[in-house]
């Protein structure tokens, strides 16, 4: 009851003027002290005189700590800041008392009230520093142990005993709702092992096993170290999951809010940290120019690298925000997603971009001056089955929007592209390789500039290998891997759509921009990493089967076509590909033959005619390699 009681108390905040109160009863209960300790606790001076001296010492108290503001701290929150403010609060509090004896001494009188001796100063200087320091943190832990008491506690190790996880120790005690006790820390360094912060031990890795788990009855562990190596954080979480262990890691610095990191932003270990790579980071200040007070509008708004397209253009000051979809579902998603946010002029358009006469009524309408072009088919083998799609939506859709962009003098026109254009294997390589040469012809052809990002694949995506992977663990495995052998270049979501905004900004028309993404990964690991942050063992508990090649895969996949070369950009991750030259003639009709084949024609005959524009597209695992036996 009494402890219920006390929490219920715990929830207010006690005001800012019964802090300065409290902390003047103490400076009074010192001054006493001060004057026992200096004449050896007997009372060898004159009472009365201390007692006259009282309110003038409260009076400097107050000066003192208002010229700080140490009363204003709450103080269940006490932290390095609040200390060292107190002892600032304490320090000027003696040298108005040091200022006013001497003044005292040498302009008034030596037996004024304000002659107070000097040992007795320096003796309350002190006591004051232990008093309100010891008094703050008693509180404070007094206030921990009240509200956790009733809580669910969860014992924790922080994995980095530098200067990150001693943020993160701060962070967790500063925030007691999160339930989690810190119970030591973990780290590499030999020299660190045996020895104590904060009162806590330092153990190597080599101590946790499971009979130390089950003795400090530890459920979780918060890696807290900068710029770690993905192969060695992969290491350390295989490791911890392998003992039962719930993994955390603490966000890079620059991921902090407002520069400090709250227990809030402790979240479990994901796939994006074990990629193997830096991520990309682009702050660019000439986005804002770009995109203010624009028009913009987006095709394939719903799908995956459109909707994180739409959010990251949102954060700008736009004109309007047009939204455009065939899949009304997922279109709706969006659209109340930032209706939800508040954010006003934008508009959601249900729409396809093999309709011409519909897009050109859009663009008419609502006259955007940046375009990005996301809307395509994309699953390899889908494609593979149904050329005539993959034909009328990434090649015939392309050239309808871009062809409109150029009606309409649209400022930049952006192409999504991938790396399965690149020395295509499959037929939705292929065709979004003719989407990159069909906007190349344009080039010159009006006031519009038009630009490609060409990128790999992106984890979380709709038809990413992520998800796949997870409704097989979820399922109890096992996980299919089409070759074992078989790489992808991969990025993020927010990565790749800040690689097309920067693209957008810096492009003048005709580029192709690449990016450097690192080494590719192999799948097969990917897939035990999945299972290994699962909390499960390969292959003891999920196994991974190879099931062979799809139609139109390929075991590795590139970023630069044959003949193409590269060049720097201002940003090093970024490169702009010299493509080849072409006849934008003979080109383009051949795209406009190509685009206006009917459903009827047979599967053999389109991919035919995709072969001969495209000569570097050699199909693979497919029906339709008998036609480059042919060559």
């Amino acid at each position: 009851m009494l402890i219920k009681f006390l929490h219920n108390i715990s929830k207010k905040y006690a005001s800012k003027w019964l802090v300065l109160l409290f902390d003047i009863v103490i400076i009074v209960a010192t001054f006493f002290l001060a004057y026992l300790i200096r004449y050896n606790f007997k009372i060898d001076f004159d009472f009365w005189i201390l007692i006259e001296q009282i309110p003038y010492v409260i009076v400097a108290a107050i000066i003192s700590f208002i010229a700080v503001g140490s009363y204003k701290s709450v103080v269940r929150f006490t932290g390095f800041k609040d200390i060292v403010n107190i002892i600032i609060g304490a320090n000027i509090l003696a040298t108005i008392l040091i200022c006013s004896t001497f003044l005292s001494r040498k302009v008034i009188d030596s037996e004024s009230l304000f002659n107070i001796s000097g040992s007795i100063i320096y003796i309350h200087l002190l006591l004051n520093i232990l008093f309100l320091i010891g008094a703050k943190l008693f509180i404070k832990s007094m206030y921990n142990y009240i509200t956790n008491d009733i809580e669910t506690i969860t014992n924790v190790l922080v994995f980095g005993a530098g200067n990150s996880g001693m943020l993160t120790y701060d962070a967790i005690n500063n925030d007691t709702k999160n339930g989690l006790n810190i119970v030591g820390f973990i780290d590499d360094d030999e020299r660190k092992r045996g020895k104590k912060i904060n009162l806590l031990k330092v153990y190597n890795i080599k101590d946790i096993n499971e009979k130390f788990l089950a003795k400090h009855s530890i459920e979780e562990v918060i890696i807290s170290i900068q710029n770690i190596d993905p192969s060695r954080l992969l290491q350390i979480t295989g490791n911890l999951f392998a003992l039962g262990l719930k993994v955390k890691i603490v966000p890079p610095v620059q991921s902090w809010i407002d520069g400090d990191l709250s227990a809030g932003q402790i979240k479990e270990v994901k796939i994006e940290d074990l990629l193997g790579r830096d991520p990309i980071n682009i702050k660019n200040p000439d986005l804002e120019e770009q995109y203010d007070n624009k028009v913009i509008l987006i095709t394939g708004a719903a799908g995956s690298i459109g909707s994180e397209i739409c959010r990251k253009v949102s954060l700008y000051n736009y004109k309007k925000l047009i939204l455009v979809d065939n899949a009304e579902s997922a279109l709706y998603d969006i659209q109340q997603e930032f209706r939800q946010q508040g954010l006003a002029n934008i508009e959601a358009i249900v729409a396809d971009v093999r309709n011409k006469t519909r897009i050109d009524q859009i663009f008419n309408l609502h006259k955007p001056k940046v375009v990005f072009h996301a809307a395509a088919y994309k699953h390899v083998p889908l494609m593979e089955n149904n050329p005539f799609e993959a034909v009328s939506v990434n090649i015939g859709g392309t050239k309808n929007v871009a062809d409109i962009a150029v009606k309409h003098s649209v400022d930049k026109f952006v192409l999504i592209s991938t790396d399965k254009a690149v020395n295509p294997t499959n037929v939705m390589g292929a065709t979004k390789r003719i989407a990159e040469l069909y906007v190349s012809c344009l080039k010159g052809k009006g006031h519009t500039k038009f630009i490609t990002t060409r990128f790999g694949n992106v984890l979380g995506s709709n038809g990413s290998v992520i998800p796949l992977f997870k409704k097989q663990i979820d399922k109890g495995g096992p996980l299919t891997v089409t070759h074992k052998d078989i790489t992808r270049y991969f990025m993020t979501i927010p990565e790749a759509c800040q690689l097309v905004l920067e693209a957008a900004a810096m492009g003048n028309g005709g580029e192709i921009f690449v990016f450097d993404m690192g080494e590719p990964i192999k799948i097969f690991n990917l897939a035990k990493n999945m299972i290994i942050l699962s909390g499960l063992r390969y292959p003891e508990d999920i196994d991974i089967s190879i099931t062979g090649l799809r139609p139109g895969e390929k075991i590795y996949e590139e970023l630069l076509a044959d003949g193409e070369n590269t060049k720097k950009t201002y940003h090093e991750k970024i490169m702009i590909a010299k493509s080849r030259r072409v006849d934008i003639e003979k080109t383009e009709n051949h795209i406009n033959k190509l685009t206006s084949i009917n459903s009827l024609t047979q599967p053999l005959e389109i991919v035919s005619s995709i072969k001969s524009l495209i000569p570097e597209y050699i199909s693979n695992n497919s029906t339709f390699e008998v036609l480059d036996s042919k060559k």
